[in-house]
């Protein structure tokens, strides 16, 4: 070997002598017989460097996996003593190797299993199991091998071709038949020698039987011997985890229901009476965490046999496993309330399957019914944070309390279907006592008892009261507590959880203020003041900001006595945020698009009349529109980059604020009835002039392009005489993007507008494709991908354009361009449906063909094309579905192909008997179809029902294709 290129192997080693060592590794992997060498080495133990060793055994896995079939009977044989030899000389070495070769080892020994066992080496098994016997060093590479094997052939995370799947079953089977019972005596075996003198190799057997369990036949292992060592090993604290784990194993796997209740009972016995049933808070929580496991996968296994037990019409067999669930239930609740989180949400999922089965029992006992109540107790508590928890800089922590926060709403809303009168009791019991001592309670608490008002609003649907009546009298439980929660004072509670959940719960049900709507200003003044959008926590303005336009939005009606007042209090959270001196406003510009939203529906959804309105509109847009002005006379004069993006972000944040108060608008509240179109229309002119600005086009042009958008909507056609200007300057020095993303706004101009806006596109239309034009043909690096995308994308736009205005009935726009121009046009849609393995742009060219035959195909249609429906769009209705890469499994090729038959089709409706005649005489015999064919063919095109020559045209081209 190349023992220079091997000193590259030590993690040490420099960069050049690890890439000769790499490029070495891939001379060896093509080299024919490099494995042997390796093999040889590793046999005869010719290295001691761990690395060199390694290596030897990548080079033989490589060989294994790629190339075996390539060996003869004797190399074959050659590998397999190879292995045999390794793992002797293991027991003889006075020091054991490393972990890591150790399983490198034994993936190469599984490689060969899967190999060689169904036919070369049927005593794989016996010929390492007479070479280890019950030597440790042997037993843990049996043992490490034998888990090698199961991630090859069981492991069910790991996907497998249709092949292996097979393959896989069939060892199974043949190891069940073989050599299983061999396997299970030597774990026995292995266990009864290690148990007290080596825990690590006790724990590697165990996790091999909880592997191989899932597969074999289960009373191998689930019998007296076994059992009663596994419980022993419960008692010892280093093999305890593993020992539950592999008790688990045996609980999950599928039985007949009456063998799994008896065999979970038996279980369950022995770990009563060696005290496991009550849990010390004071154990160790990672036993704790496997044994709740454990415990889960009991009470989940029993009720999976109560259900087939009751599906079955048993129902004595399925009272007695309902009784062996109940007597779990007071283990279950020890280990849910326990304070590791861990342990409590492994119980989850035997906690929520056994309130199902409360859920379908007609009648509860008392002490279900205790049991259920237990349970809503334990969760309420659960849900309580940690004193630690921190909100201002959630971590890793932070994230798992959340999730197991989900794990526990499920449970209560589980609780709610059961019995939502005890729920709604409880809550309303734990809510009540906590807010009527807030101001000496921990946050903890108080946020916990608003969470779960908050919760309610899911869990217990209207029809058990939790809507919220008009009549006093008979008010709902939730509108008390809402009533307390608004009333008590506690929205000043200083903690940023107490805070959020108080503004979260007053948005959820704001349907309470308008049964009560008396206690909207104390509401509407928390949101305002240091409790909401001005608190000290960034993260609780911000989400103020959005709980704040919802509340709003909703309730918008009775908002009116309010508004200038809100507007006024609001005034500072509007300003644009100045890039300079560092000034740092209260909210994010993301969050301030929620404030302009909420002013823009308090003013448009007053009682004002629109002088009124179109004065308040004026007076949030007027100031945006100044800064606007100043701050593009410095962009266009800046010269550091860095300055000049976040004079552009500036910018865009003033269009994007304008913008956003337009959503306000309605079709029962229009721009133009609310008197405000005049100073929309001033902010289009004081916006457009971005457009013409040297630097930061990309940004500046994004965002007056959505300004444009949805001007287009609310102002209507006063919008129109903006349109040319805008367009002149985005046409200007365009990139593929840009025009991609400015076609969408033509389109949506001329679908819009349609004939008001043809003067227009007429002007427009041959400057647009000719910007079009020159992105397409500009030269890109050959592997560029993204420039690859970009024009694949323009080019889809440029189709779907044409689309839009063939569609609203515009072709004159095309035909008005002049014979040249319209020429052109069309070649390009014929290019389109044919030249592109682009089938979307396919099917949309086809779409525009048929349309344009439609409306210029006839006898009195547009002079000179009916000569190009023969020459052009006839033959690519043929070339486009004969390319290779017109893919007829493909979905979206299917839809091409159909659109192309509806092309066809047009051409007959419009040409009749004329376009046979060519079809017959001239155009298909010129591409060799047989007559008969030609027959079928047109007698297909002349059938009424399109979907029959749809139907033909797919099989006319798979027979045509090669």
């Amino acid at each position: 070997m190349d023992e220079q290129a091997l000193l590259g192997l030590n993690p040490n080693a420099n960069a050049d002598f690890r890439e000769r060592a790499l490029a070495y590794f891939e001379q060896l992997k093509v080299s024919q017989d490099a494995w042997q060498v390796c093999a040889e080495a590793l046999a005869q133990r010719i290295y001691s460097d761990d690395h060199v060793k390694f290596f030897c055994f990548q080079v033989l896995e490589h060989q294994i996996k790629f190339k075996y079939a390539e060996l003869t009977a004797l190399q074959q044989q050659l590998i397999r003593e190879t292995l045999i030899t390794w793992i002797q000389a293991q027991m003889l070495n006075s020091q054991p190797e490393k972990t890591f070769i150790r399983n490198k080892a034994a993936q190469v020994f599984a490689l060969v299993f899967v190999t060689e066992y169904l036919t070369k080496w049927p005593k794989f098994f016996f010929d390492i199991l007479s070479v280890v016997g019950l030597n440790p060093r042997g037993v843990d590479l049996y043992l490490r091998i034998l888990m090698a094997i199961d991630a090859e052939v069981v492991d069910r995370d790991i996907i497998h071709t249709p092949e292996e799947a097979r393959r896989n079953t069939l060892l199974k089977d043949t190891m069940r038949e073989q050599c299983i019972p061999n396997l299970v005596e030597s774990w026995y075996q292995i266990l009864q020698t290690y148990q007290h003198t080596n825990s690590e190799l006790t724990c590697q057997c165990l996790e091999v039987i909880g592997a191989y369990v899932s597969w074999i036949d289960l009373t191998l292992i689930a019998n007296d011997r076994f059992i009663n060592m596994l419980l022993g090993h419960m008692s010892v604290e280093v093999l305890r985890e593993e020992a539950c784990d592999c008790l688990y194993e045996i609980v999950n796997k599928g039985m007949d229901p009456v063998d799994k209740t008896k065999l979970v009972e038996s279980l369950c016995q022995v770990l009563q009476s060696a005290g496991f049933f009550s849990v010390n808070q004071e154990e160790d929580v990672d036993f704790l965490a496997r044994f709740s496991k454990l415990v889960n996968g009991m009470g989940q296994s029993l009720i999976v046999s109560w259900t087939k037990l009751v599906k079955s019409g048993d129902m004595k067999s399925a009272q007695d496993t309902l009784q062996s669930i109940e007597s779990k239930v007071p283990l279950m609740l020890q280990l849910l309330i326990h304070e590791d989180d861990d342990i409590s949400s492994n119980i989850i999922g035997f906690c929520y399957e056994y309130l199902h089965i409360l859920k379908q029992l007609v009648l509860l006992s008392d002490q279900q019914k205790t049991n259920v109540e237990a349970i809503m107790l334990a969760v309420m508590k659960k849900l309580t944070y940690d004193e630690e928890y921190n909100f201002e800089n959630e971590g890793e922590d932070e994230a798992m309390f959340v999730e197991y926060r989900k794990q526990l709403k499920l449970l209560l809303d589980r609780l709610a279907q059961v019995s939502p009168e005890l729920l709604l009791a409880s809550i309303r019991r734990v809510f009540n006592g906590t807010l009527q001592n807030w101001q000496s309670s921990p946050f903890m608490e108080i946020e916990v008892a608003i969470r779960l008002l908050y919760m309610l609003g899911e869990a217990i649907p209207a029809s058990h009261g939790a809507h919220f009546c008009g009549d006093v009298a008979k008010a709902s439980a939730l509108q008390d507590m809402m009533r307390t929660l608004v009333t008590s004072g506690v929205s000043a509670y200083n903690h940023t959880s107490v805070t959020l959940e108080f503004f979260e719960t007053v948005v959820r049900y704001e349907k309470f203020f308008t049964v009560e709507p008396i206690h909207i200003p104390n509401v509407l003044m928390a949101f305002l003041d240091h409790r909401g959008l001005r608190n000290s926590s960034p993260k609780v303005r911000s989400r103020t900001a959005y709980l704040f336009s919802r509340f709003v939005k909703s309730l918008h009606k009775h908002m009116n006595a309010f508004v200038e007042d809100i507007l006024s209090r609001i005034q500072d959270l509007l300003e644009l945020s100045p890039p300079e001196n560092g000034f740092q406003t209260l909210l994010s510009s993301d969050d301030q698009l929620f404030i302009y939203e909420t002013a823009g529906v308090l003013i448009v959804n007053s009682d004002y009349p629109a002088e009124r309105k179109s004065i308040l509109m004026r007076n949030l847009l007027n100031p945006l529109m100044e800064k606007f002005k100043i701050l593009l006379q410095k962009l266009v004069v800046e010269q550091d980059e860095e300055r000049q993006t976040v004079l552009a972000d500036c910018l865009n944040h003033a269009v994007g604020f304008a913008s956003r108060t337009s959503k306000a608008f309605s079709n029962k509240q229009t721009v133009k009835q609310c008197g405000c179109s005049g100073v929309y229309l001033d902010c289009l002119q004081n916006f457009l002039p971005a457009l013409s600005c040297p630097v930061q086009k990309e940004t500046l042009r994004g965002g007056v392009r959505t300004f444009l958008h949805r001007m287009i909507i609310c102002l209507e056609e006063e919008v129109l005489p903006f349109i040319p200007t805008a367009s002149e300057h985005m046409l200007k020095d365009c990139e593929a993007k840009d025009l991609q993303e400015f076609i969408p706004l033509i389109n949506q101009i001329t679908a819009k507008f349609k004939a008001q806006v043809s003067p227009f596109l007429q002007q427009v239309f041959m400057p647009l494709l000719h910007a079009i034009f020159e992105v397409l043909v500009r030269p890109s690096e050959e592997n560029d991908q993204s420039a690859a995308l970009d024009k694949q994308m323009l080019r889809r736009s440029y189709f779907a354009f044409l689309q839009t205005v063939t569609g609203s009935g515009m072709s004159e726009v095309i035909a008005n361009q002049g014979a040249e121009n319209v020429e052109r046009v069309l070649f390009t849609i014929i290019q389109g449906a044919v030249e592109y393995p682009d089938p979307i742009a396919q099917k949309t060219c086809f779409i525009i063909l048929s349309k344009l035959v439609e409306l210029w195909g006839g006898k009195d249609g547009l002079v000179g094309f009916a000569d190009f429906v023969y020459k052009h769009i006839v033959p690519a209705c043929f070339l486009a579905p004969l390319k290779p890469t017109f893919d007829l499994a493909d979905a979206q090729t299917i839809l091409a192909l159909s659109e192309c038959a509806v092309t066809m089709k047009t051409i007959y409706l419009k040409r009749g008997p004329e376009c046979i005649q060519y079809l017959q005489q001239e155009y298909l015999p010129s591409l060799q179809v047989a007559p008969e064919i030609i027959q079928e063919f047109c007698q297909a095109l002349q059938q009424p029902d399109a979907k029959v020559f749809k139907n033909y045209l797919k099989v006319f081209f798979q027979r045509a294709k090669p």
